[in-house]
């Protein structure tokens, strides 16, 4: 048990999120793999939260993600792995940055296209 509920009595996302708040701290080496599908709350990403936490302690992440939010983490060195091979990118440049921020300025662009 994390916290007051247990794990099987919460949705995959929230026993996610509450097995990362009370495992992932200072001095760990974690990997993870598009985290975000776990974790479907819109408006708020405590997800980035955890990370940018542990982090602060001294953690590290290596994180497999298309996420704008989770690649918005502060202090972050992206890699982006494009035909070209491996690169270090700016956030802004990133194209699911691009395309997240595309789509809010104008869905209605987007939707004509489908």
């Amino acid at each position: 048990m994390y916290g007051d509920v247990p794990l099987h009595a919460q949705s995959h996302g929230e026993s996610f999120l509450a097995l990362a708040a009370n495992r992932f701290g200072a001095d760990g080496l974690y990997l993870l793999d598009e985290p975000r599908r776990r974790c479907r709350s819109p408006g708020r990403s405590p997800l980035l939260a955890v990370v940018a936490r542990a982090a602060k302690s001294g953690a590290q992440f290596v994180i497999a993600t298309h996420s704008p939010i989770l690649l918005a983490a502060p202090d972050a060195r992206i890699y982006e792995l494009d035909e070209d091979g491996i690169n270090i990118a700016d956030y802004d440049d990133l194209q699911t940055v691009r395309l997240m921020r595309g789509f809010l300025d104008a869905p209605d662009r987007y939707l004509r296209r489908s």
